[in-house]
C-alpha cells in the first residue's frame, strides 16, 4: 500500500508555498525555509498527499513544525518522524492544536522533553505604531557587520534564558556566523550605548509578505524602567517599512510584560503557538 507521505523535493516548492499561504502569519518560518532554498534531500521535508494534493507538511530539521496538517495528516507525520528522526530534533513549534497533537502521537519514541510551553500567543500587527501615538526609540538601527562581536553576547545571554542552556560550548565560530549571516541580511536591530549592544531584535523568518521577530532582548540593568516598548516599537516601525507589510510574533504566556509591551505598540492574538522542548 503507498504511504499518503513523502519527502518533499524542489519539484513541490510552489505547491508547498500555497500550503503555506493558507495561514501565512502562523506558518513563515517554514515558507521562510523553503524561499530560502534550503536543501530537501536527507528528509527536510515532509508532504502528506490526499488524491495527488498536498493537503499537509511538516519541516522536519533542527525544529520539527508542522504545517496546516489535521489528525489523519499528523497521524501518517508522525509515523514518518518516527521512523526517519528518532528524536533527534531539538524542539517542535507552531499552532499549538497541530504541535500538542503531533507530540502525543511521536512522544513514546522521542522520551521526556525539557519543557512544554503549551500556551504561547502569537501576535500579529500590519500598523506602523507611531500611528497609534507610540514613542519610538530613534537609537534602534540595523546592525553593522563590524559589531557582530558586540551583539554576540547578548544573542547568547537571551538564547540561555530563553532556551535553558548556551547556544554554544567551547568554540563559538559558528553561532557568530549565524549573528554574522542575520546581521548581513539586515536582519538584526539594535541599540548601541558605550560600545555596547543594550538592546537587540531579530527578524528570523520572511515569507509571503510576512517577517517573524524572534531574540528581543533588552539589558537586564535596563529592565522595568520604560525602555522596551519605544525600543520595540521602533523595530516593529522599521521592520514593516524595511522588510515585510506584516509583522508577527509569538510570546510565553507568563511573561505578562512582554505581553502588555505588544499590546501596547498595536500587535493582537490571532492564534496560540506551542513550543516542546528537546
Amino acid at each position: 500500500m503507498r504511504t499518503p507521505t513523502r519527502f518533499l523535493g524542489s519539484a513541490d516548492r510552489d505547491a508547498a508555498l500555497e500550503l503555506c499561504a493558507r495561514h501565512p502569519a502562523e506558518n513563515v518560518f517554514v515558507a521562510a525555509r523553503i524561499l530560502e532554498a534550503a536543501p530537501f534531500g536527507g528528509g527536510t521535508l515532509i508532504g502528506y498527499e490526499e488524491d495527488g494534493r498536498l493537503e499537509g507538511l511538516c519541516w522536519s530539521n533542527a525544529n520539527v513544525v508542522p504545517v496546516e496538517t489535521d489528525s489523519v495528516s499528523r497521524q501518517a507525520i508522525g509515523d514518518r518522524l518516527r521512523r526517519s528522526r528518532g528524536g533527534r530534533a531539538a524542539s517542535l513549534l507552531g499552532p499549538a492544536d497541530q504541535v500538542l497533537d503531533l507530540w502525543d502521537r511521536v512522544q513514546p519514541g522521542w522520551g521526556r522533553p525539557r519543557a512544554l510551553r503549551g500556551v504561547q500567543p502569537h501576535l500579529v500587527t500590519t500598523t506602523p505604531p507611531s500611528r497609534l501615538g507610540v514613542t519610538l526609540d530613534e537609537r534602534v538601527r540595523r546592525g553593522r557587520a563590524d559589531e557582530v562581536d558586540l551583539i554576540l553576547p547578548a544573542a547568547a545571554h537571551m538564547f540561555t534564558a530563553e532556551i535553558g542552556y548556551p547556544p554554544y560550548r567551547g568554540s563559538s565560530r559558528s553561532y557568530r556566523a549565524l549573528i554574522a549571516a542575520m546581521v548581513e541580511r539586515g536582519h538584526t536591530y539594535v541599540v548601541v550605548e558605550n560600545n555596547e549592544v543594550i538592546f537587540k531584535a531579530d527578524v528570523g523568518s520572511v515569507g509571503l509578505g510576512c517577517a517573524q521577530i524572534q531574540g528581543v532582548w533588552l539589558a537586564p540593568w535596563l529592565r522595568g524602567q520604560g525602555l522596551g516598548t519605544p525600543a520595540m516599537a521602533a523595530v516593529v516601525e522599521r521592520v514593516l517599512v524595511d522588510i515585510a507589510p506584516t509583522v508577527t510574533l509569538y510570546v510565553n504566556d507568563y511573561n505578562t510584560a512582554a505581553r502588555a509591551m505588544y499590546a501596547r505598540i498595536g500587535m493582537h492574538q490571532t492564534s496560540t503557538f506551542a513550543t516542546v522542548l528537546l
